[in-house]
């Protein structure tokens, strides 16, 4: 939470939801307002809006959000708004809200806020003037150096296989887990009460990594709970379909180079600050043996994730004398549910040609993770630490 005195005029925040039908259902059953202009597809289609229109106040609503969690953030007292409705809000509508500080009452430490909420057509649909106080809290006691600290670690992707095994792994190791998860909140709330039943910690996350503004509220809840971040695994991933070269589109490449290098070099970028805050910061990325081992019709995955063993290394030397290591871990074939399409006999082909004679787990990956997380890798950086039960070694 920012304090008054570090809260300006002409300070802004912004964030931003795109509307769907299930907001529009959970309103309803929250508030009661059945209103059939809102729900009803027929019935709307005889009003001069013609479609339904969503609750003005669900639209509202974010106001708070942005300012319970942004400006000024926590402990923050809103206490007075006032609400212009412009323009009709549809479903599917990304709306962006957006606060401004407009004015400053030093002897009740209150905040006067401009705020817009516009569509994706930027247009203004709500606007209105926040009042805000700025509830005072007391300082944390530093701990000292010699005190134990509460380490954090983000685990991007904490939903999937391996991100749910690296989840239940770190907090076994005492980290303070951060699960990101970008559609299955259920199981990210699952995952999270089967840690905290286990005696450990654990944070739940929410964001479409695809979007550069819901990284930046990734970011922004982050700073809420924690000012250190001490790991971040990036370990999410999205379906390989397999397709041959010859029937391969660069928009498939890009759709690959966009989710396994883009989005895990924003976020990697936007927490740096947070890893650099004088303990050793590691970011743990996950490659692949088909690198080094290629497999048939694969190729804008495997050419994502050689960008990506890239760009580890390049970050790695680079933010070596910030303190900060970042290593790539690339397993083998891993029995999760990215590789549940793979035909049994390919499976059972791999396993054969392993000097171990079995595939991957999760929990093997995850293994790996906890070293790559711990202090015995501090002097590690740039390196590429294969998973593969001796399947290719150099």
């Amino acid at each position: 939470m920012k304090r008054y005195s570090d809260i300006n005029i002409g300070d802004k925040e912004t964030l931003s939801h795109t509307v769907t039908k299930s907001d529009i259902e959970k309103f309803v059953e929250l508030t009661g307002d059945d209103n059939r202009l809102h729900i009803d597809e027929k019935f709307a289609s005889k009003t001069q809006f013609k479609k339904p229109v969503v609750h003005g106040m669900l639209g509202a609503s974010f106001i708070s959000t942005l300012i319970g969690t942004k400006l000024p953030g926590d402990g923050a007292l809103w206490f007075s708004q006032t609400l212009e409705f412009i323009l009709p809000v549809r479903i599917g509508d990304n709306l962006v809200v957006a606060a401004e500080v407009v004015k400053k009452i030093d002897k009740d430490q209150i905040i006067e806020l401009n705020v817009e909420i516009r569509n994706q057509n930027r247009q203004i649909v709500t606007k209105g003037v926040s009042k805000v106080k700025v509830v005072e809290f007391q300082e944390e006691l530093q701990l000292q150096k010699d005190e134990y600290i509460q380490k954090n670690a983000l685990i991007i992707g904490g939903t999937g296989g391996i991100g749910r095994a690296v989840c239940k792994q770190l907090a076994a190791d005492g980290f303070n887990v951060f699960i990101h998860f970008f559609s299955n909140k259920s199981l990210a709330e699952n995952l999270k009460q089967e840690i905290v039943s286990n005696g450990g910690m654990a944070t739940i996350l929410k964001a479409d990594l695809t979007r550069t503004d819901e990284i930046q509220n990734l970011y922004s809840s982050f700073k809420r709970h924690a000012t250190l971040l001490d790991v971040l695994v990036n370990c999410s991933s999205i379906k390989i379909p397999r397709i041959s070269v010859k029937d391969l589109e660069w928009n498939d490449i890009r759709e690959q180079l966009d989710f396994h290098v883009k989005s895990i070099f924003e976020v990697s970028k936007i927490f740096l600050e947070f890893l650099s805050g004088g303990r050793p910061g590691k970011i743990i990325n996950i490659g692949t043996l088909a690198v080094d081992k290629p497999v048939a019709d694969w190729t804008h995955y495997i050419t994502a994730k050689a960008a990506l063993a890239g760009l580890t290394k390049a970050m790695a030397f680079e933010l070596g004398p910030k303190g900060i290591r970042v290593n790539l871990v690339s397993p083998g074939l891993t029995d999760t549910e990215l590789t549940s399409d793979i035909p049994e006999k390919i499976k059972l082909i791999t396993a054969s040609q392993t000097p171990l004679r079995k595939l991957a787990t999760v929990e093997d990956i995850a293994g790996a993770i906890s070293f790559m997380a711990s202090d015995k890798s501090n002097f590690l950086t740039g390196e590429n630490i294969r998973i593969n039960g001796g399947q290719f070694s150099i």
